[in-house]
């Protein structure tokens, strides 16, 4: 008898642990958002999907390809491991650098155009999103006279993510 009842509680537990886990809510009663985590199998991909993404979103406004250019990539990983130093999202290193100096030093001798940055739980394509939203930040992206992309970031233990998308021509 004892034997039955040990199957059946075996049973419901097992059953249990296979029920759906529900979406936590809000206050405003939307999805809270999950963590993006980045994993090392992501992160040789991250560059490309932005990069792909751009030059689609360029490519319906009639603007030229933009290519993967590690000098500017170089600027944007260092200028998000700084923006988490300093905890704070802005075009300023914690040296006074701006993003023209950043990427004169990382060896990119174009002319820099623009500088992209974000803080945030997101992952790389609802950032991109985010930029395309704002008149500013999309006119990054789009400007036709960009021929070279970077892009980086730096993901602390918490999971936020810091962003930040150079151009240049």
């Amino acid at each position: 008898m004892t034997r039955v009842k040990g199957l059946l509680l075996l049973s419901v537990l097992a059953l249990a642990a296979c029920e759906p886990t529900q979406p936590k809510f809000g206050p405003d009663g939307l999805p809270l958002p999950q963590v993006y985590k980045i994993t090392p199998s992501d992160e040789g991909k991250i560059a490309y999907r932005v990069l792909d993404s751009a030059n689609s979103l360029r490519a319906a406004r009639g603007a030229p390809p933009l290519a993967l250019n590690a000098q500017l990539t170089a600027a944007a990983a260092t200028h998000s491991r700084d923006m988490a130093v300093q905890n704070r999202p802005w075009h300023f290193g914690s040296d006074g650098s701006s993003p023209l100096l950043r990427a004169q030093r990382a060896g990119y001798v174009g002319k820099v155009l623009g500088e992209n940055i974000s803080e945030t739980y997101e992952t790389e394509t609802e950032t991109m999103s985010a930029w395309m939203g704002l008149n500013d930040t999309r006119d990054v992206i789009l400007n036709p006279e960009a021929r070279d992309l970077g892009f980086a970031w730096f993901q602390e233990p918490s999971g936020k993510i810091w962003w930040t998308l150079v151009t240049g021509g």
